[in-house]
């Protein structure tokens, strides 16, 4: 749920066709998993079958995958239904298209690299975290809470669990202390992290989102921070002299 200005509604006005197609895709291929184990053999993403054996086209494919019981795709199908469908209305559906596959895209290779930096730095030997295996829309769906977060920063979002409600720009971090604090198993970190930062240097780099925070506009902030603290800093120098004053006048 989502406050329009002074108004709250459920969910987007309108459903773009590119948000029903993508939900489309996802549940064809989720029943083509229930169907044959093949199908998410096939599709997988994993270290060591992305570098070590070139099945390249594993960061693409397992972003269409999901566990075998309902909840994974459910929620990520919501997410993807609540939030894009408001990017895809703002921004249109080819821009959006583009934007949700990046962010797909990039988490799985991030999903597929990063496990083997230590390795490959001479940190450590292989370990079983090379076969691990992640599927699932999540790094792309986080690619567009991130946006939506950035583009209305201050709409007020009533969540459902727990049933709070918070200020967009605070989605992210809010869903990351709920997901690093609950401990719970069999999540792609990774995967979550991998999206948010593709689309955070994908919104960047494309210039066309006002509200996302830059290495320039950080420069900014912090130079602007540090100003403040020395008025501050100065201020609070010359109410310590007039007190000072003050006292010897009353003494004398």
């Amino acid at each position: 749920m989502y406050g329009r200005g002074s108004q709250m509604g459920f969910g987007p006005p309108v459903t773009p066709d590119i948000i029903k197609n993508l939900i489309i895709a996802n549940g064809v291929v989720f029943i083509g998993q229930n169907l044959s184990h093949a199908v998410t053999e096939l599709g997988v993403v994993s270290p060591a079958s992305v570098w070590f054996n070139f099945e390249l086209w594993r960061p693409f494919t397992y972003m269409w995958l999901h566990s075998s019981g309902p909840w994974h795709i459910l929620f990520n199908m919501f997410s993807l239904w609540m939030f894009g469908s408001q990017m895809a209305l703002h921004w249109g559906e080819k821009r959006f298209l583009r934007y949700y596959l990046v962010c797909g895209v990039g988490a799985g290779v991030l999903i597929a690299t990063i496990p083997l930096i230590p390795w490959v730095m001479g940190l450590q030997p292989p370990g079983p975290e090379f076969g691990y295996r992640t599927l699932g829309a999540s790094g792309a769906v986080m690619g567009c809470l991130l946006a939506y977060s950035f583009t209305w920063p201050t709409r007020t979002i009533q969540l459902l669990f727990p049933p709070i409600p918070i200020k967009a720009i605070w989605l992210i971090p809010f869903l990351f202390f709920m997901e690093f604090s609950s401990g719970q198993q069999g999540v792609s970190h990774i995967g979550h992290l991998g999206g948010v930062v593709v689309g955070w240097v994908y919104l960047a780099r494309e210039g066309r989102t006002p509200g996302v925070p830059t290495i320039d506009s950080m420069k900014v902030k912090w130079r602007r921070y540090q100003m403040r603290q020395k008025l501050r800093s100065v201020h609070e120098e010359e109410q310590r002299d007039r007190k000072r004053k003050d006292d010897d006048k009353t003494f004398h």
